[in-house]
Order: structure tokens, then sequence, then C-alpha cells
């Protein structure tokens, strides 16, 4: 690699990573990183109650010390890919988890709400800027034939933060590691993030768009303004009673984001720099598998809510039993997430993806099932089958779909087009943690006014199953948006190869990944 520091010359050619073997000690950097922000998601749900002892944190604030990091990890995501693309995605990578540690060292340290919300906020801005330079880094340093398997290594790591997050937070929280009760759950960070830095910047290879890209500062405000006016309603709307403010700000969203594309049209005639690159969705696989995140990332949003709400609340378990219950899943996601891609999708395409939806509505309705017949004496051996099956479905989808919303983008764009990728997973999510107040709070909140048999806790086990119909619901849909992706990719991967030559920078794709649809960073935010 071309520098003293280990890094090539910045260009967009994958010719240096086709041939250096360090490459790998560079994805594991990179999925480190990844890792660390999905847990971080989903860590703090189970220390909640300790940090409201601790801190004397008002309800209001414990809302911001959770939706503040989404909001500002969505609202910057985009963003962040496109700076990666002109000034470097090692270098804003190394910016972000940098800032990434820091903003966990000050979590840890906080001594009041107003700081931890505060350093909230810079964590989720820092991982804005990590996180989409790892599939553009990923992307880019990869040969095609290696992609595949790189995107299923990337779809098991998600599937093992997804869950792991949970777990790992109960026991830092229980242990309570030198009497620092919940604070671990932050400052485990650190040594993480230092030597991800560190080994960062020995092993990653640089790489910016080929060619002179600025900065669309008022692309940014836009797309930023319409984010936060459609997921701050979602997030506070419950706590607020759904005011009707709320619903004419996310209405309002649509007209922003409406004036984003047109101005982003107007960008891209006038110097060719646009933040939202719009010729992306003329490319049928990254227009299919966005379609088709954005739909998963409402199940996901929905399920993963619910079913802890349903664990700790409805069935009054502890967060350690609560985490050790979602083990099953984890493992099944990991397992299905490398197989589809290195053995299924090749040979199958899109069936593979298709039957990952039917598998997880079977699991889903098996859940429904025992949850309705056991009641509130299921135990968790009980629940490890359906989530088994559930975990299959995942990794059946997880893994190809960022393949296949990748395999397609010009290398001068992987950067914006990732930060596309995630930003879809969290307005996915978003969504459908506000739809959490319509499928399941609403039928708990009829079900404690009517004074049933069972007090609370039936009503939130009513409440899990009528939510989970609704999971099945969104999964039935996902399986017909699937139909729109190419059915085979090794048709779509050797097109590509025969028109952009051997060189082509971004279409040349992995045979047998090319159209395989299927992140999430997801999930991992999904959370």
């Amino acid at each position: 690699m071309g520098g003293a520091d280990g890094s090539a010359p910045a260009h967009g050619s994958g010719v240096v990573g086709s041939v250096d073997r360090r490459r790998w000690l560079a994805l594991a950097v990179v999925m480190t990183a990844a890792f660390m922000d999905l847990v971080d998601v989903t860590i703090v749900n189970i220390a909640i109650p300790s940090m409201e002892r601790d801190l004397g944190a008002s309800f209001g604030a414990i809302q911001w010390i959770t939706a503040g990091y989404a909001l500002a990890f969505a609202a910057g995501l985009i963003t962040g890919g496109r700076l990666g693309d002109i000034h470097g995605r090692k270098r804003l990578f190394l910016i972000g988890i940098t800032g990434f540690t820091i903003a966990s060292a000050l979590c840890g340290f906080a001594v009041s709400p107003e700081m931890l919300v505060g350093s909230r906020l810079l964590q989720g801005a820092m991982a804005a800027m990590m996180v989409p330079q790892v599939l553009a880094i990923i992307h880019v340093t990869f040969p095609a034939e290696e992609r595949g398997k790189v995107f299923g290594m990337f779809g098991a790591i998600v599937g093992l933060g997804a869950v792991s997050g949970p777990l790992l937070g109960a026991l830092l929280t229980q242990w309570d590691l030198f009497g620092l009760a919940w604070r671990p759950i932050f400052l485990i960070n650190l040594p993480v993030g230092i030597a991800g830095v560190l080994l960062g910047r020995r092993f990653i290879t640089e790489s910016r768009a080929p060619k002179a890209l600025k900065l669309d500062l008022v692309g940014v405000v836009l797309v930023t303004t319409a984010l936060l006016m459609l997921i701050y309603p979602l997030t506070r709307g419950r706590e607020l009673g759904w005011p009707l403010w709320g619903y004419l700000c996310m209405a309002a969203s649509l007209v922003v984001m409406a004036g984003l594309v047109a101005y982003e049209r107007r960008k891209t005639r006038k110097d060719g720099s646009p933040l939202v690159e719009l010729s992306l969705f003329k490319v049928k696989s990254f227009a299919a598998g966005i379609a088709v995140q954005l739909t998963f990332g409402v199940a996901l949003g929905i399920f993963f809510l619910v079913w802890t709400l349903y664990m700790q609340i409805g069935l009054g378990w502890s967060p350690l039993r609560a985490g050790l219950t979602g083990v099953p899943f984890s493992i099944a996601v990991s397992v299905a997430a490398g197989l589809s891609v290195q053995k299924l999708v090749p040979r199958f395409g899109r069936a593979v993806l298709q039957a990952g939806a039917l598998t997880m509505i079977a699991g889903l309705l098996l859940y429904i099932w025992e949850a309705g017949r056991y009641g509130l004496e299921i135990h968790s051996w009980q629940m490890a089958l359906p989530l088994t099956v559930m975990g299959l479905g995942m990794g059946l989808i997880v893994a190809p779909l960022t393949d296949a919303v990748l395999s397609g983008v010009p290398r001068e764009h992987s950067g914006s087009a990732s930060g596309l990728i995630n930003t879809t997973q969290q307005m996915g999510n978003a969504l459908g943690l506000g739809l959490v107040s319509v499928v399941f709070f609403a039928v708990v909140d009829e079900r404690i006014a009517a004074g049933g048999p069972g007090g609370p806790g039936a009503a939130f086990a009513d409440g899990f199953q009528h939510a989970l119909w609704w999971v099945v619901a969104v999964l039935a849909v996902i399986f017909a948006v699937m139909f729109a992706l190419p059915a085979r990719a090794r048709e779509r991967a050797e097109a590509a190869a025969g028109a952009e030559g051997i060189e082509g920078a971004g279409a040349a794709e992995a045979p047998g990944a090319a159209e395989a649809p299927g992140k999430a960073e997801g999930v991992g935010s999904a959370l």
C-alpha cells in the first residue's frame, strides 16, 4: 500500500485491494467498528432504569438519550458518505471512529442527564461519519470475485450485533464493574475504538471519487431537515400524546424531500456534485434493494421493540434472561447469512431472498401460536424454535441485500450509496418504531382499560401477538416487492462485465452475488 502509513494512492481502482493480502486486516477493522456501532444502538435500552436512578433523569431526558443517537445518526449518514467520496473514505472513517470513541468516553463519564444527552448526539453524529465508509471501503478494497463472501461475513456481523447488544448491556449492568453501574456500556468502546484507529491507519487503503466533487451544502440542509421532520415526531409522538404539529411536521417532510429531489437534479446539471446521486436509482438492483430495505426496516423496528417490551414488562423477565433468550436468533442469523451469500444465492438467485421472507413469516406464525397457547407461563426454551426459524429467514435476506444494493454502483459513488443504504434503514426502523404505538400500545391500553383477567401482563401478551400479525403483513409485502429484483445474479454480472470492460470500476460484480438482494447496518441500528 503506497504510503508510509500503509495507505495506497487515493483512487477508485480495485487493483490494489486485489493484490494486497492485508485487506483482510482492514476488513476486520471496519467490521469491528460496524459491530461497535450496532451494539451501541441497542445496548442502552437495557441500562435505562440504572441511568434513571443514578442521574435522576426525567422521562423526557431518557427519551432523548435513546432517540438523540438515532436522530443525529440518520440525519448525518448521507452527508458522511459524500464527505468520504470527496475527502477520502479512510480519512473520514478515522475521523468518525476517533470522534465516536471520544463521545463514548463523555457518555461514560457523564455527570448529568444533559451531558449524557449531548454526548449521545455527538456519538450519533460521529457514527454517521464512520458507518457509511465501512461498506464503501469494502466495495473499493475487494475484487468482484471476493465481494460476495465479504458481504456474507458482514451480514453475519449485522446479525450478531443486533442481538448481542441487549445481552452485553444486561451483563455489564448486572456485573456493576468497579461500582460504575451502567457506565461500562459506553466505556467498553474505548479500547475497541483506540485499536480501530491505530490499526485503521496502518491497514486501510485510502480511496475517494476519481473526479473532483464538492460538498452540496444546500443538499445537506435539505436532507437533514427532511429526516429530522420525519423522525423526531415518530420518536417523541407517543410521549407527547401525538399532537397535531407532529402529523403536520411529518407531512411537511415529504414536501421538503420533494424539494430536495428537484434541487439535486438541478445541482447535477450544474456541476455534477449533488449530495444524493439520483442516477443511482436508475440501477434496478439499487432501486429495488432500497425498497426492500426500507420495508424490511419497518418490520424489524416493530418486532425488536415489541419483543423486548413483551419479555421484560409483560412477562416480568430480567434483562439478562431476555438477552439470553435471543441467543438462538443471533446464531441462526449468523449461520444463514454466510450460507446464503456463499452457497445459495449463486445457485438460486432471488428465490433465496423470497425464501427468507417466507421463513421469517413461518417463525412469526409459530411465535404467535406459542404466545397464545402458553400465555404468561411461556419459557425461554419454548421461544427457541420460532426465534431460530426467524433468524434463519433474516440471515437469508440481510447478507445478500447489502451486496445487491451496492453491486451495480460505480465506485466513485459508493460512499454516497452507502449513506443512502444506512439512511433508508434508519428511516424504515423509525417508521416501525412509530407504528409500535398503533399496533402494540393501542391494544395494550385497551386491554388494561377493560380490566380483563391476567392484568397488565396479559395485556402485553395480547399486544405482542397483535403486533406480530402486522409484522407478518409487512413481510408479505417484502416478498412481493422482491419480484422487482432480477431473478438470477450471474446473468447481470456477466452483462455488467461486458458493458464496463475489465477495468469497470463500479459495475463489476461478484458472480452469484450481483443481484442477490439483501443491510443493515442494520439491524443494529434497527434497534
